[in-house]
């Protein structure tokens, strides 16, 4: 059995869809932050099957729970202080992501301006559509 020592202070990221913890690194930028971060891929879970878990030892301040909403807003993000949880956070849908995703349309404004901000804004909650700002392109989510 694989062991992975606890964290004194940061995250962890539980109930990840099994494959998909790199993805969340690298939405949440972590290989740009000092810190030590465990990717525990396809572990064994009762309510899922299998699943994958992120460990960082970090300030929990620096993680972006927008992004972390739109990318899957079922996981569960437990913060670690004095090496025990201290509180779980619930993740919901953000009403807005910004410069998170790109607008395929190439006839987007924002493919001629690009200093314009990819802005996206959440058009269905219960099927997760979100949509340009500008041109009203379909985001289809890649999770």
């Amino acid at each position: 059995m694989l062991n992975v020592g606890k964290i004194e202070q940061g995250f962890v990221l539980d109930h990840i869809k099994a494959g998909k913890s790199l993805s969340i690194y690298e939405y949440l930028q972590l290989d740009q932050l000092d810190c030590t971060v465990a990717i525990i891929k396809n572990a064994k879970s009762n309510k899922m099957g299998k699943k994958d878990i992120l460990k960082v030892e970090c300030d929990p301040s620096l993680i972006n729970l927008d992004i972390l909403g739109f990318i899957d807003h079922t996981i569960t993000v437990n913060v670690i202080k004095d090496g025990e949880i201290q509180e779980k956070k619930e993740l919901i849908l953000p009403k807005e992501v910004k410069n998170v995703i790109k607008c395929k349309n190439p006839r987007c404004i924002t493919s001629i301006e690009q200093e314009l901000p990819h802005i996206f804004k959440l058009t269905d909650d219960k099927k997760e559509v979100y949509r340009c700002k500008y041109c009203e392109e379909k985001y289809e989510k890649f999770y």
